[in-house]
């Protein structure tokens, strides 16, 4: 008796997933690439145009914290991306992940100074 056709793996794919549910992966993973370069830009943003009056250490700090974050964000897309697309090929639950809460999170700090360095610049003319 031949066993080499009956072998399985308990990992295989048994068939290719509904392509929508691919697409809309590749979406996301998309959004979550572009949310990155407008970081990146941000922080461009930031270390050319923030007055040098501002001090060099929140521009290079605000700058520096803003370009970290886009690498994160391109990473943790990327991740996001790979877990879901591998759940979705083995018809499992999508995974959760933290990383949005933690973006959400720093942006909000970071919006807070920036509003707080606007407010004092304009209080000092």
């Amino acid at each position: 008796m031949d066993h080499t056709n009956s072998a399985t793996h308990s990992d295989a794919v048994t068939a290719e997933p509904d392509y929508r549910f691919t697409l809309a992966n590749e979406r996301t993973f998309l959004a979550w690439q572009r949310t990155s370069l407008g970081l990146l830009a941000a922080s461009v943003g930031v270390l050319q145009f923030l007055p040098d009056d501002s001090g060099p250490g929140l521009r290079y700090g605000l700058g520096g914290v803003l370009g970290l974050l886009a690498v994160v964000t391109a990473t943790g897309g990327l991740h996001r991306w790979r877990r879901n697309d591998h759940a979705i090929r083995r018809d499992q639950p999508l995974p959760r992940l933290q990383i949005a809460g933690y973006l959400s999170f720093t942006l909000v700090a970071i919006g807070l100074v920036a509003v707080a360095v606007a407010v004092i610049a304009t209080i000092t003319l």
